[in-house]
């Protein structure tokens, strides 16, 4: 070509024909540019290393979320397989997985033991037919075995194969990438919404009391001056028994325990020798059986007296001791101070029931006739306790309204003692009612609030994922009822959602965020 440009030139004067070269030189550039458009096209296509099936299936115990070559006759397809344990959503490790491509009566298949990376399979499977089949995962660990399997096609060419795995794949604006290898290091779940019947929800505020026949008052039993045998502390466990103060009247000129102690002490050994030696003169017929019977009433007297003493009293007091195992709850008298008889000096709390005791409005009163269960949300820790799990139960709930409750309603419930619920806080209540309507309901660790706005995030794959707005219902604290936005048999993301969020910040930010197998 550059020739011909010199041939012309010579040919040609070059002040009279430089615009005729110009053109010369366009329509040179504009043909080389045809030829390279051409032989570009003749090579255009797919990238087959771009286009993957997106497998997704789940086991009693397993999900499965592979990504494989279209599977095509005489190719190897290479599939990246992803295995997690539904019961914690960790990956699967020390496990034995064989791979089995079966096309009619023809099979093929790769077993590998203990992966290098926890949770990715690698496998390479060439299949020599085509047609319908299956591709079955065979999951060995020390728990036992399992089977996944998945529906595939093995096609005749590759094109065929790449345009319909095109097709399959899922196209979504706006989702949100988030690897299996990033759920793996995080509290991270995905459920089904549940269907269940979901009734009206009473919120309100309540206060854990002990119950009336678990709190025991330590009362003095006489007159006197405390005096601590060991510290005695609100919250301190105490056993049966357990000698904790004694009450002295020594020094007091009158309602001394000691004097009185001593008295019938003395009473009681006086009365006891004069019946064993008229009990002795009688054989003698020295003394009458009269006399004997006399003595024999006076002993009794005063061994009851004194045995009664003995029990509580001797020559420093009264002695104070706990009757049952508990907690003390209040400590009502300090070192040194003067009791009476009667006063109380602490209280117990034994380590059994609690009572829980809700107030709620006049308006609600209809619906407690219908209360089904209730759920505790602590204000110490926010966790949140179903009923069952305090083994719980509905005791009673108010009939009239009591000026002192301010024109509230009591309700009362019984629950087992828990270590995390201090008697005397306070707790948010959830009362539930019965009804016959079924409701899409989800837990509340799935739902993203924005501005009064609610969202879930639904998985499309188990590396992909749709943020959805949703239109919510009553709460009980731990799950709650959906209107709109998502049906039963969209899996959603139930823990971790809030990550998810911040990593489609993170995605919106890096365009090359994702992993790289």
């Amino acid at each position: 070509m550059v020739n011909n440009i010199v041939k012309l030139l010579n040919h040609y004067s070059m002040k009279k024909n430089i615009l005729y070269v110009l053109v010369l030189l366009f329509s040179i550039t504009a043909c080389n540019q045809k030829e390279s458009n051409i032989v570009v096209d003749s090579h255009a296509g797919h990238d087959h290393g771009e286009v993957k099936l997106k497998l997704t299936e789940y086991s009693d115990q397993y999900e499965l979320f592979a990504e494989a070559d279209p599977f095509v006759k005489g190719i190897s397809s290479e599939i990246l397989a992803h295995f997690t344990n539904l019961s914690d959503f960790t990956p699967v490790k020390e496990a034995s997985i064989q791979a089995s491509l079966i096309i009619g009566e023809n099979e093929y298949s790769q077993k590998i033991d203990n992966s290098e990376t926890a949770g990715i399979y690698k496998f390479s499977i060439k299949p020599e037919v085509n047609g319908s089949g299956k591709l079955i995962f065979n999951i060995k660990t020390a728990k036992g075995s399992e089977q996944i399997e998945s529906k595939v096609v093995v096609y005749g060419d590759d094109h065929t194969a790449i345009h319909i795995a095109e097709k399959k794949e899922i196209v979504q604006v706006g989702a949100i990438a988030f690897t299996k290898e990033q759920s793996w290091k995080i509290d991270f779940e995905t459920v089904f919404p549940s269907i269940e019947k979901f009734g009206k929800v009473i919120k309100t505020t309540a206060q854990i009391l002990p119950s009336q026949n678990s709190e025991t008052l330590i009362t003095a039993k006489t007159n006197g001056v405390v005096t601590f045998h060991k510290n005695v502390l609100e919250g301190q466990e105490i056993t049966t028994s357990e000698t904790l103060l004694s009450i002295s009247g020594k020094g007091l000129a009158n309602d001394n325990a000691e004097v009185r102690f001593l008295e019938a002490k003395n009473n009681y050994e006086a009365a006891k020798a004069n019946y064993d030696r008229k009990s002795a003169l009688v054989q003698k017929q020295i003394v009458s059986e009269k006399e004997v019977e006399e003595a024999k009433v006076e002993f009794e007297n005063s061994k009851a007296v004194f045995d009664n003493l003995r029990n509580n009293f001797n020559v420093n007091g009264q002695l104070v001791s706990s009757p049952i195992n508990g907690v003390v709850k209040h400590v009502s008298v300090d070192n040194g101070q003067y009791v009476q008889a009667g006063d109380i000096l602490f209280s117990l709390v034994s380590d059994k029931k609690l009572i829980v005791k809700a107030e709620v409005q006049q308006k609600n009163f209809p619906l407690l006739s219908s209360i089904s269960s209730f759920n505790l949300k602590s204000v110490t820790n926010n966790t949140c306790y179903k009923m069952e799990d305090l083994n719980g139960m509905l005791l009673s709930y108010g009939k009239n309204i009591d000026e002192d409750e301010g024109y509230l309603i009591p309700v009362n419930f019984q629950i087992d003692r828990d270590k995390n619920l201090l008697a005397g806080s306070f707790v948010d209540v959830f009362i539930k009612t019965t009804t016959n309507k079924n409701a899409v309901v989800v837990p509340n660790t799935a739902l993203i609030e924005e501005q009064g706005t609610f969202y879930i995030f639904v998985q499309l794959t188990p590396e992909l994922f749709e943020k959805r707005e949703i239109k919510i219902g009553p709460s009980d604290g731990i799950n709650t009822e959906i209107l709109s936005g998502i049906n039963k048999s969209e899996r959603i993301v139930s823990k971790g959602a809030i990550i998810i969020k911040l990593a489609a910040v993170s995605n919106s930010l890096d365009p090359h965020a994702g992993h790289v197998h």
